[in-house]
Parts: C-alpha cells; sequence; structure tokens
C-alpha cells in the first residue's frame, strides 16, 4: 500500500513544523538521550531515550515584572 504524495508532502511538512520549535537545549538533551539509550538498550533504548531527554530538557516557562509593575510569562 503507498501513500499519496500529498499525505508525504503533508507528514515532511508536519515534522519540519514540530522540529523548527526545538531549542538547542532541547535538541542537545534529545542527542544524548539517544546516544545513552542506544548503548543500553539498543534501537528501542535509542527511542526511549531520546524521548526522555527532550522532555527533560523541553522549555519552560520564566517570569519578568513589565514596567506596570504585572508579572509576565514567556517561554525561556
Amino acid at each position: 500500500m503507498s501513500i499519496s504524495y500529498r499525505r508525504k508532502f503533508a507528514l515532511i511538512g508536519l515534522c519540519l513544523a514540530v522540529t523548527a520549535c526545538a531549542t538547542q537545549r532541547q535538541t542537545t538533551g534529545t542527542a544524548a538521550g539517544v546516544a545513552a539509550g542506544a548503548v543500553v538498550a539498543g534501537p528501542v533504548g535509542a527511542v526511549v531515550g531520546g524521548a526522555i531527554g527532550a522532555a527533560a530538557t523541553a522549555p519552560t516557562y520564566c517570569y519578568y515584572r513589565s514596567r506596570w509593575g504585572r508579572l509576565r510569562r514567556y517561554v525561556c
């Protein structure tokens, strides 16, 4: 069963959109997780380690005060 070209392009576009949101810190954490997981458990460990590395280094929120004294948050 073959996937149509439209679906392939949609899937590729979705992957590019998701990876464009990754920070440098998250990319490094994912790579470290993949490497550690591959050493411990092979290919399955690489997938699991990559997922754990990405989740552990996901961006969090930082807070600051605006000039009017209101507390604002942004992604670090």
